[in-house]
């Protein structure tokens, strides 16, 4: 899995990001870790859930996946997994009232973010071997 990781984050540093409207036209997944304190990090993704907003930004245009993980090397760590097709979609997002919620939320659970971003590359064939389908 590092290997396939370190290959997608390689392919995106040798192309850059954006530099042409095929690039900017592109689906982009963002991981964001949310890291917090005695299992805030999981209230805030149970709460973000609860109230509705998942299932908001999952109906947004654009929006291909919207998802969280629990890490079992850090309990205190929720990963989530946000694709959208393309930058523009990203920016319609982050111009949502829903913005202010998610940072209210990120306030009460009190979190620390880290984020990568990553556009889609195609798997060598090579590496197919690696892969169970």
């Amino acid at each position: 899995m590092k290997h396939i990781v370190i290959t997608i984050l390689a392919a995106v540093l040798m192309t850059g990001c954006c530099g042409n409207k095929q690039e900017k036209d592109m689906p982009i997944t963002v991981n964001i870790r949310y890291t917090g304190a005695n299992g805030n990090a999981l209230k805030f993704a149970e709460e973000m859930m609860a109230s509705g907003t998942v299932d908001a930004i999952r109906a947004e245009e654009g929006n291909l996946r919207y998802e969280y993980f629990q890490s079992l090397d850090d309990l205190e760590t929720i990963l989530l997994i946000d694709s959208w097709a393309n930058q523009e979609a990203i920016d319609k997002h982050h111009a949502t009232p829903m913005m202010a919620t998610i940072a209210a939320l990120r306030e009460k659970y009190d979190l620390h973010m880290t984020v990568e971003r990553y556009t889609n590359v195609d798997t060598p064939e090579t590496e197919n071997r690696f892969i169970r389908k």
